[in-house]
């Protein structure tokens, strides 16, 4: 059973169809032969995420994104931080929509845990590919 879950931390929550944006998550992780189990979205601000950052990841820097993977081999959970503070700035500094942008952070989490990375030689460009094919998919949900 799919069980993704929305809460904030210092921020109003974002508005989108949860319904939509749950099916474009279930869509994307199926693309990987995988099911969707526990996943909750943390929507929160730069402060909350460079608290996170510091204290589970030891990186003394903003960003928009921090996902944690308790997935199993099949089945992808985790909680996932992001900034609204950091997506948006982001989408400015790139000339994207805001709501564009949080969508690529949204399903962002979603392939790493599915296995994406984007740390090593080669592996960002493999995983902007991968959010560019599932914001595709989605313009067509």
């Amino acid at each position: 059973m799919t069980e993704i879950s929305y809460t904030t931390d210092g921020v109003e929550m974002p508005s989108f169809d949860t319904q939509r944006i749950e099916n474009w998550i279930v869509s994307v992780a199926r693309g990987f032969g995988k099911t969707v189990g526990a996943v909750t979205y943390i929507f929160c601000n730069d402060d909350k995420i460079l608290e996170v950052n510091r204290k589970y990841i030891n990186h003394d820097y903003y960003t928009d994104i921090i996902t944690f993977d308790y997935s199993r081999p099949m089945r992808i959970s985790g909680d996932v931080f992001i900034s609204l503070d950091t997506v948006r700035s982001n989408a400015i500094l790139l000339g994207k929509t805001y709501d564009n942008e949080l969508m690529r952070v949204i399903i962002h989490g979603i392939l790493h845990l599915c296995g994406v990375d984007d740390k090593g030689p080669g592996e960002r460009e493999i995983m902007e590919r991968h959010e560019d094919e599932a914001l595709a998919l989605l313009s067509n949900m």
